[in-house]
Parts: C-alpha cells; structure tokens; sequence
C-alpha cells in the first residue's frame, strides 16, 4: 500500500476529535510535511470523505465514521489496483518467462481481493474504537 493510505486513515481519525485542523497541526500529528497533508486532504475531499468550506480552516467528515470503509479511504487516495506487481519485461523467449505472468495473475487476482474484502468489512469507525481502546490503555494506571 502506498504511505498516503496511513496518512489518510491518520488524518480523517484525527478531523475526528479535532474538525477544525489545520494543516500544520495535522502535519504536527502525522509527522509529514504540510503539504502531503493538503494533498492528501484534497484526495479524500475529492472522493467525498472529507469536507471543506471557503474561509474556514481545516476540514470535517463528510459521513459519519461508520460510514467510511477503509476500503473508501485506500481508493480515495489512488491505492494500486494490484498490490502484486509483476516484474515489466520478462524474457518472452523463455518458457518460464513467457508463462509467468498469467501463472501468477490468477493469485495475485485473488490476493487483492482479499485485501478489499478486508479493508470493506472494517470502517473508520472500527479504527477509532481500537484507538480509543489503546489511549485509555495507556492513561490507565499500572498496578504495582
């Protein structure tokens, strides 16, 4: 996957407790520069996930977080359609070469959708649940 899927997933947590952002203070969150974070803003607006308003900072949801699969957010910032690649030029000549790829596609097919199955079945919403559950774990006073 490429690195502005985690950054989105980051991002779109983050509008969630904080819908006036800008993008230097998710930047500070996130650890990128602001603008990857503009960029990436711009990909999860286009692909209505996020919304803005001229003249007021920063951006919120478009959808409650239930309702944003992480399927949404992994195509919203122009993920690759496999996640498999083949090498580009293998030697037609040989017969190994010659077969490889449609040997492998098959499995590559399958694998991918796989991972959009999975990334379909959990949401936004399931992300902030396991944060939520690790913040608290992390504030809870260890017994000695």
């Amino acid at each position: 996957m490429n690195h502005q899927y985690a950054v989105a997933v980051h991002i779109l947590s983050l509008l969630d407790h904080q819908p006036a952002s800008s993008s230097e203070e998710l930047a500070g969150s996130v650890g990128v520069h602001p603008v990857v974070i503009r960029t990436v803003t711009g990909l999860l607006r286009r692909a209505g996930l996020l919304e803005t308003r001229r003249g007021v900072p920063g951006a919120r949801l478009a959808r409650p977080p239930r309702e944003i699969t992480l399927l949404d957010v992994y195509r919203a910032v122009n993920a690759p359609e496999q996640m498999l690649k083949h090498h580009p030029r293998p030697n037609v000549a040989c017969p190994v070469g010659a077969n490889i790829q449609a040997v492998l596609d098959a499995t590559s097919r399958r694998a991918q959708d796989a991972l959009e199955a999975e990334l379909a079945a959990h949401s936004l919403g399931d992300v902030l649940g396991d944060l939520q559950t690790r913040i608290e774990q992390m504030s809870a006073p260890t017994a000695d």
